[in-house]
């Protein structure tokens, strides 16, 4: 059994970054990711807040991050994690994966979250079929047709002016009177002239085939309406993966993220977490700065 002195579980911009200072301090890596290093990174259409870059989408800046990573740390893609044990030999966890097992002295929970739903009736029927959660996946396909894009955030609003540059017909749909996105991405929805409905809720996604319709309701006066649409396309938010968290023992709070200290260490020693896992703010550069920490964390705490 291959043994470890830090096991990175998940590789989105928290774990390459973990990676990163990882392999440069001399220890003996191991990053495993279930999918594609990135995550929902990948998703990402523009970014124009990571220092650095003007504007750069998300799938070119992972690739960039895991080429760095790479050159000191071992990656496993497409391998998932499905237990992990505490023993009470120096290689302090079992790490157990579809594919094989290792050991390592620590482990960094870099697990990420999954797209939220919006728990409407035909979301899953529609999946695939007018529904989606990847403006990135599927915009081309909704070139020159009414869509709407349910949610208030950054990522709903950058979305939302991707499909739009793309070419389609965009509505925006939020369930209070002001988006919390930042401000110059509601100026930029505006100089875009993209349609808004503000108090709305998607009650139900209607169609034969594919998507063809809409049924909204408006918050403020319960009243029901019917709006046709080609396409949904939902940036509602996220749900933190912390199954193996919760297997080790490590903490949540009350919305269901781990608690960590200011270095990263979670109440079971030796595990680290990071990024959109944790308690905190959801940002590339956030996590980037929390993989910095948690990999410097364990490297202090093993030497």
């Amino acid at each position: 059994m291959e043994k470890y002195d830090i096991i990175i579980i998940g590789a989105g911009p928290g774990g390459l970054t973990a990676a990163i200072y990882a392999g440069r301090q001399g220890t003996k890596n191991l990053m495993i990711d279930r999918d594609l290093a990135g995550g929902i990174g990948r998703e990402v259409p523009e970014m124009e807040n990571y220092p650095g870059f003007d504007n750069i989408s998300g799938l070119e800046l992972i690739e960039k991050m895991k080429a760095q990573a790479t050159k000191n740390t071992e990656l496993h893609e497409m391998e998932a994690v499905t237990e992990i044990v505490k023993t009470d030999d120096e290689y302090r966890f079992t790490v157990k994966t579809n594919k094989a097992e290792y050991q390592s002295k620590t482990i960094i929970l870099a697990t990420g979250s999954s797209h939220r739903h919006l728990d409407a009736k035909g979301e899953d029927e529609f999946l695939g079929k007018g529904v989606s959660y990847c403006a990135t996946c599927d915009g081309f396909f909704f070139q020159d047709r009414n869509i709407i894009m349910v949610g208030g955030g950054n990522s709903a609003l950058q979305e939302a002016l991707y499909l739009n540059n793309l070419g389609a017909h965009v509505t925006l749909i939020h369930r209070k009177d002001e988006f919390r996105a930042q401000k110059h991405l509601q100026n930029q929805i505006k100089e875009a002239r993209i349609n808004t409905i503000m108090n709305a809720t998607v009650e139900e996604i209607k169609g034969s085939m594919l998507v063809e319709s809409v049924t909204l309701k408006d918050t403020k006066t319960g009243e029901l309406s019917d709006l046709s649409v080609d396409g949904v396309f939902i940036s509602v938010g996220y749900v933190p993966h912390t199954e193996l968290a919760e297997q080790l023992g490590v903490e949540l709070d009350e919305s269901g993220h781990i608690i960590i200290d200011k270095d990263q260490k979670t109440n079971v020693d030796y595990v680290y977490a990071i990024g959109d896992v944790c308690v905190g703010l959801k940002q590339w550069i956030v996590a980037c700065g929390e993989g910095a920490v948690a990999a410097t964390s364990a490297f202090h705490d093993i030497s």
